[in-house]
């Protein structure tokens, strides 16, 4: 059987095979599957094949991993699956073997019963579904692409690449001696510098992340740890694994004017909490609305509120600013280097309300009589009956309030909670349900508000064509 001694790349729970008695003469760990479903153990390869299934003869045997109460668990063959460990004469390879009837999937790929694959360093393993994940591959002989800190090496194993975007990555992570998984944002402080030379922002580093770390709302993500090193920061988030609004959307079209009303309920409700400690967001966009799960009536998560308190707000303007669908009119206005007020989220909110109604945005660069900074600044956008006729007047009212260009004449978040669409007593309650499940509400954070945020970032979105 698969031998899983602890060991340093991961230090985490493991399966045990001590019960039957097995020994082992190899010392050499070639790979490790580290677990991203529920029930399944971290497994140390050391032979040459390892079989996984149900059956009592694999070297791992799913009921003995506590997966046999997931109601997949029949859907699992006696061999599912193997891993060999092949030496050829252009090198060393580890080919994952599908001996299954429902299935194995690589990366969201079925390899098909009978079919073998190599196996590459971070491939996701999912058993009998693509979205029933199981592990994630390590490969030992892979080169590191990370030059992590030691204060990094030490509390994580990072592994496969979630998403990327302006600021850096963001890769899974296993924290060593749990197995418990984050995400983890690296921000390379060089994009952020003067002159290529030397690196603005980051000032007070850890005052920052003491704060963002005290944040306890349902509706917020949480920051697990901030690890600052010369060249690099390392964030490290909750790890929420249904996906962002924005490719939901994408997906789906677009949402039924109820769900969006729950979702959007969350979302205001979370940012009004960020700015109750004095938190401007700066950054609110589709891609920034994290899903618990890909069910559309879900609890969601906003992310990367903090990232502009670690790099200099000018700078990330700049870099930023390719196409600035979300942004608040006041900002192009000034070229991001004016003073502004958190009714910029409030904006940025009724154009991610906009898309959820309809799947598509109401300012874009597509338009040809008009530039985007020329819709925004002048509040050029509209509402086609071919697509807004079953939408109610009341969520047109609301996102008319929050799409408004001046600023001082912008609902606030206190008024839009109270707006007749959100005002809706089923809704507040099936979103009490997915916030606080156990019917208990945080407290409220102690101490003075922060300082209100100045200038504004701005990432470059995705597009949506109309």
């Amino acid at each position: 059987m698969a031998s899983l001694a602890t060991q340093e790349v991961g230090d985490c729970s493991f399966y045990s095979d001590e019960e039957d008695g097995a020994t082992h003469d190899h010392d050499e760990i070639w790979g490790r599957l580290f677990p991203v479903g529920d029930g399944f153990l971290s497994v140390d390869c050391m032979k040459d094949t390892h079989s996984f299934g149900r059956g009592e003869s694999c070297d791992y045997c799913f009921t003995s991993a506590c997966t046999k109460q997931k109601n997949v668990f029949s859907a699992y063959s006696k061999v599912h699956f193997q891993l060999t460990r092949e030496k050829t004469s252009t090198g060393v390879y580890v080919f994952l073997e599908d001996l299954s009837s429902n299935g194995t999937f690589v990366n969201g790929e079925k390899v098909g019963k009978g079919n073998k694959q190599v196996l590459n360093n971070n491939d996701e393993i999912a058993l009998a579904f693509k979205k029933n994940r199981a592990f994630v591959f390590l490969d030992s002989s892979a080169k590191q692409d990370l030059n992590l800190p030691e204060e990094m090496a030490a509390k994580y194993t990072l592994t496969r690449v979630l998403g990327r975007g302006a600021c850096g990555e963001v890769r899974l992570a296993f924290e060593k001696g749990s197995c418990n998984m984050f995400a983890v944002k690296i921000i390379s402080k060089k994009k952020f510098s003067i002159g290529g030379k030397t690196p603005v922002g980051n000032l007070d580093v850890m005052g920052e992340v003491n704060i963002l770390k005290s944040l306890k709302h349902p509706c917020i993500i949480g920051i697990e740890d901030v690890i600052d090193s010369p060249d690099t920061i390392y964030i490290v988030l909750e790890l929420v694994q249904g996906g962002e609004l924005f490719d939901k959307v994408i997906s789906i079209g677009q949402y039924s004017e109820a769900t969006a009303k729950l979702l959007f309920y969350q979302m205001v409700t979370a940012i009004k909490y960020l700015h109750d400690q004095g938190i401007t967001h700066r950054d609110l966009k589709p891609e920034n609305i994290l899903l618990a799960s890909e069910e559309d009536e879900t609890l969601i998560k906003v992310t990367d509120f903090g990232l502009s308190k670690f790099v200099d707000s000018a700078t990330m303007m700049k870099t930023f600013c390719g196409t600035p669908n979300y942004l608040a009119p006041e900002i192009l206005l000034t070229a991001g280097i004016g003073s502004y007020t958190k009714s910029i989220d409030c904006w940025s909110l009724g154009v991610i309300l906009y898309i959820c109604l309809v799947g598509y945005p109401p300012f874009t660069d597509e338009r040809k009589d008009m530039d985007l900074s020329k819709q925004i600044t002048t509040g050029q956008y509209d509402f086609p009956k071919d697509y807004w006729a079953d939408i109610s007047t009341k969520a047109v009212d609301l996102i008319k309030k929050l799409l408004t260009v001046d600023p001082k004449k912008r609902i606030t978040l206190v008024e839009a909670l109270n707006h007749p669409w959100l005002d809706d007593d089923d809704v507040k309650a099936k979103a009490q349900k997915l916030m606080w499940p156990d019917g208990m509400q945080p407290p409220q954070l102690p101490g003075k508000k922060r300082p209100r945020d100045s200038p504004e970032k701005q990432s470059s979105p995705k597009k949506r064509a109309k």
